[in-house]
């Protein structure tokens, strides 16, 4: 389902395309009900099980990095959109360490909680 810039989807009016992958396309829009900018993530067809299971983790999550899940339709989800760059190639084992260590205390308490809701 490829959208264009001003095309609507729900109250959700698109402003750009983020990127597409093989479960589906990005996009960032407007919420003109609470005045912000959000990502919609659009599945290349209706929710399939691994689709549900990423809805079900991301909404179990509470994590300064792990994005804040807004709304869900059936075949899209609304998320908080992060600005910023992708990260580009493969990271250096030294950086993704440095990440793991400084959000491991904040994990230990919600990966047992999403490990309930993937499995």
């Amino acid at each position: 389902m490829s959208l264009k810039v001003g095309d609507k989807l729900g109250p959700y009016e698109i402003i750009s395309l983020i990127g597409k992958g093989g479960m589906g396309e990005v996009y960032s829009a407007h919420d003109p009900r609470t005045g912000r900018d959000v990502a919609i993530k659009i599945s290349a067809e209706r929710f399939s099980e691994r689709f549900d299971r990423e809805v079900r983790a991301v909404a179990a999550l509470n994590h300064p990095n792990i994005c804040t899940l807004y709304d869900v339709g059936p075949n899209y989800l609304v998320m908080e959109l992060v600005e910023g760059e992708s990260p580009r190639g493969p990271m250096l084992l030294e950086e993704a360490l440095r990440i793991a260590r400084r959000s491991r205390p904040r994990w230990k308490k919600r990966t047992r909680k999403a490990s309930f809701i993937a499995t």
